[in-house]
């Protein structure tokens, strides 16, 4: 009779645990580049089992130059992908795309423009007398739109930026785009000096970003899987930052070989240091949080700029349903 209970309670706990482990919903977040820090957050809650302990498995898809993972977001074919910033979002509404976002994993755009230390650019205000700007379609079309409008940059000094730093490094009157966790870190080791740094987040251009975005439908038919996600991955991003981040890094390092230690340490100081992920309303909303006010801001920004159009519906391109709870402040260290 012994030998009988102690099968059947086996049994039980083996039942308990396939069951358990068959209730794993799988999923798909598509990340809109190559594994990097920036992601860190969400390696770090595949890597630690986050995710897992509220069922889910996550499966994080890299995007990259011939990867567009918010194509297959609207098409049905993942469930989550990580958005730039609210632009994007406010487009989508514009469009009829029925795109939500659910967290802000940054406060602050990591965009930056670089200049050369001592050659009279070392201030905001003098970043208008240099030579040429450096820039990408993307962010001449939008945050260099802004900077003309609100502060006076002459957008005829713009020049395309193709991803070398040898242009800037070359002329010291010029100004470079740049995130801040990477392309500094490239002119540092090409170039041997350090250079100055404007987070243009710091100067007023106010958007959220890299956001999680998910369609409507799978907010209707998947909402324990959307809360799982966005919890997972607040907590993903505090213990990321603030706790054991070897076992994500590791991850980024296998999906991205040309991620140094050197450069990871680099981009998570710079995470760190300028209040990208974890700053303002986080320190009492918890990291991922959000609030109309922000949201109303950008967009007013962006409509005097021309950037969009005037009179979207901007609320119901995004949710607070899932954010600004608090979650995670206890995991801060």
């Amino acid at each position: 009779m012994t030998y009988l209970l102690r099968s059947c309670a086996t049994a039980a706990i083996l039942l308990a645990a396939g069951a358990q482990a068959s209730a794993q919903e799988a999923v798909t977040f598509g990340t809109n580049w190559l594994a990097q820090p920036e992601h860190g957050g969400f390696y770090q809650s595949v890597a630690d089992g986050t995710y897992a302990a509220c069922g889910l498995d996550v499966t994080i898809a890299q995007g990259g130059p011939q990867v567009n993972n918010r194509a297959l977001l609207l098409a049905g074919k993942i469930q989550f992908h990580m958005g730039g910033n609210m632009l994007e979002a406010f487009s989508a509404v514009e469009q009829n795309i029925p795109v939500k976002v659910v967290a802000a994993s940054f406060q602050k755009e990591p965009q930056v423009l670089m200049t050369h230390p001592g050659q009279g650019l070392d201030t905001w205000e003098e970043l208008k007398n240099a030579d040429e700007y450096i820039l990408g379609d993307a962010g001449f079309q939008s945050y260099f739109q802004w900077m003309v409008t609100e502060f006076g940059f002459d957008a005829s000094k713009r020049v395309p930026y193709t991803f070398n730093p040898a242009p800037f490094i070359a002329n010291p009157k010029s100004a470079q785009q740049g995130y801040i966790t990477s392309e500094p870190f490239a002119v540092e080791n090409a170039a041997g000096f350090k250079p100055n740094l404007f987070l243009v987040a710091d100067y007023g251009f106010d958007t959220y970003s890299t956001t999680i975005e998910v369609m409507q439908a799978t907010i209707d038919d998947m909402p324990d899987a959307v809360k799982c996600f966005v919890e997972g991955s607040i907590k993903g991003w505090y213990n990321y930052l603030y706790g054991d981040n070897s076992a994500a890094n590791a991850m980024i390092q296998k999906d991205n070989p040309d991620m140094t230690d050197e450069q990871i340490a680099f981009s998570i100081g710079k995470l760190k240091e300028y209040g990208i992920v974890d700053s303002g309303d986080t320190e009492t909303m918890g990291i991922g949080a959000m609030t109309d006010a922000r949201m109303e801001s950008f967009y007013a920004k962006m409509v005097k700029a021309g950037v969009i159009a005037d009179g979207i519906d901007i609320k119901s391109s995004y949710t607070l349903d899932y954010v600004n709870q608090g979650l995670g402040l206890d995991l801060k260290k």
